[in-house]
């Protein structure tokens, strides 16, 4: 069985563990506050969940407008936190050599603003791996909507139906199965002791990058 023509993924909680940098941007903002840190298991299932999740964890007390007021603070904190303690999750550098070793073409779709996961993408050394990159405000609209996601498939000329797209969050399996693409659920990432990754009714379930090193754990195209 041969891998996939092409392989979207999510960026955070799917290829990078961010939760970290997260974690210093919110406490920075705490810190202005006079509040005590927050833990990382603390902030790390809401990740996945994007910054007004991880403002509404951090700050309870706050109601909705001022929660939305606050992200480009919560976005500024973030930027000088980028890559600093995050790193890949272990078996991602593996998982991606063996596809571009395959003749795979891979790209991400994530939710994020594009310019924040573009800075990303040197640190990283991704900058010439990285076939496509779609953030949160590329386009008109953004996850669980499939148009990040057909729109990432027409900017590297594959069909939809032979990609696949990999993501932690039920978001990322109801865009993918909108758009005509099979999906894995990254076991690995974010989550809420609520979420039930089996009943997003992805077409794979995966535990660890690594498993995706071998063509027989993928999807087949649909």
């Amino acid at each position: 069985m041969p891998f996939p023509k092409a392989v979207l993924f999510d960026l955070d909680g799917t290829l990078l563990d961010s939760a970290p940098d997260m974690l210093a941007a919110i406490n920075a903002m705490r810190a202005d506050r006079d509040m005590a840190p927050m833990i990382l298991a603390e902030l790390r299932p809401q990740v996945s969940k994007g910054a007004r999740a991880m403002l509404a964890a951090a700050f309870p007390g706050i109601d909705a407008a001022e929660r939305e007021a606050s992200v480009p603070a919560f976005l500024e904190c973030y930027e000088r936190e980028l890559g600093r303690h995050g790193t890949p999750f272990e078996g991602v550098e593996a998982m991606l050599g063996r596809l571009e070793a395959a003749g795979s073409v891979w790209g991400i779709v994530t939710n994020k603003p594009e310019y924040l996961a573009r800075q990303l993408l040197p640190l990283l050394g991704w900058q010439a791996r990285c076939a496509v990159l779609i953030g949160g405000d590329t386009l008109a609209a953004r996850k669980p909507d499939p148009l990040p996601l057909t729109v990432a498939a027409e900017r590297i000329g594959i069909a939809p139906r032979d990609c696949v797209y990999v993501g932690d969050d039920e978001r990322d399996i109801v865009a993918a199965r909108a758009a005509g693409m099979s999906s894995v659920v990254a076991l690995w990432g974010y989550r809420l002791s609520e979420d039930d990754p089996i009943a997003w009714n992805g077409d794979v379930l995966v535990d660890a990058p690594g498993v995706l090193c071998e063509a027989a754990a993928w999807p087949t195209s649909r």
